[in-house]
């Protein structure tokens, strides 16, 4: 049985809004302006967060998400409970019961991570592909992408607008705006620099930074095959998954770190209950 294989964040890195058409509200000005070439709008970055944060709320009520004591919940939140905020943003993570293998970021710091994933990655792998998804959010990409749709649809009313009350839009223009969000891929550059805050990430914070080869690796494995050409076709404007593993290992090697990485036991199921132990109780025999 064939896998299905979602292409988004890690491996073509784009901020998806697969069924979820109906989530991001631009104001009433927008409503009849598309392609109105506006060229001057700056989307602020509270603006991009405001409508990341609505799409990922809605899309959070559109997919079965892991609740607080599911055992994918608590590895998550044991290997990122302590990695919620940097320099400039803040993140919440959360994990869709899907088995996609899928993992992106937006704009307002929402992580998501398919349980597809982390079936098949171990804890420092998933560190290494996280870590890619918050470099995104660190250096502004997934800001940039949203802005970059906004205005590719021009969802304001005035070419001199430079600030329109971001409240309500139809479907409509949602359908379109949700199509340039798919599009608007990040490019090479913002790949490779996604990359290597990972790979900084890991280093600064102790973990074994040759796992992000190996998570590569696993990618450039499963792009092989059957979903060979439709990986080739979403990924073409991005580092193929094999040149971004041997730059993972090429940065190892000249930081004196590198050895083959061999995988750890991946543990998606809840840890068993500790027995308490009874103590026995003995009665002293009475002296006749």
């Amino acid at each position: 049985m064939k896998k299905k294989f979602i292409v988004l964040g890690v491996l073509i890195a784009s901020f998806s809004f697969t069924k979820m058409n109906a989530q991001i509200n631009f104001g009433e000005k927008a409503i009849g302006a598309v392609q109105k070439g506006v060229t001057s709008f700056t989307l602020t970055n509270a603006d991009a967060a405001k409508l990341s944060k609505e799409a990922v709320d809605k899309m959070d009520a559109e997919h079965e998400v892991a609740g607080p004591t599911d055992p994918y919940t608590i590895r998550l939140n044991r290997v990122f409970g302590k990695h919620t905020s940097g320099e400039g943003y803040s993140l919440n993570y959360k994990v869709y019961k899907l088995k996609e293998v899928n993992a992106f970021a937006t704009a307002d710091g929402s992580v998501r991570v398919y349980s597809g994933l982390m079936d098949i990655m171990d804890d420092n792998e998933l560190i290494a592909v996280i870590g890619h998804e918050i470099g995104h959010v660190a250096n502004n990409d997934s800001r940039d992408a949203m802005r970059a749709a906004y205005q590719k649809e021009a969802l304001i009313d005035g070419a001199s607008s430079q600030s329109a009350t971001i409240s309500s839009v139809t479907d409509s223009q949602l359908g379109k705006i949700g199509s340039a969000m798919i599009d608007s891929k990040h490019s090479r550059k913002q790949e490779a620099e996604a990359d290597l805050f990972a790979y900084n990430f890991m280093k600064k914070n102790g973990y074994d930074v040759n796992a992000e080869e190996s998570a590569f690796r696993i990618l450039a494995k499963m792009s092989e095959g059957a979903e060979g050409s439709f990986l080739d076709k979403m990924m073409s404007s991005h580092p193929d998954s094999k040149q971004r593993a041997e730059d993972a290992k090429k940065r190892a090697e000249k930081d004196g770190l590198y050895k083959p990485y061999v995988q750890q036991k991946i543990v998606n199921t809840a840890p068993a209950p500790v027995k308490k132990a009874t103590k026995k109780t003995t009665t002293k025999k009475k002296k006749k």
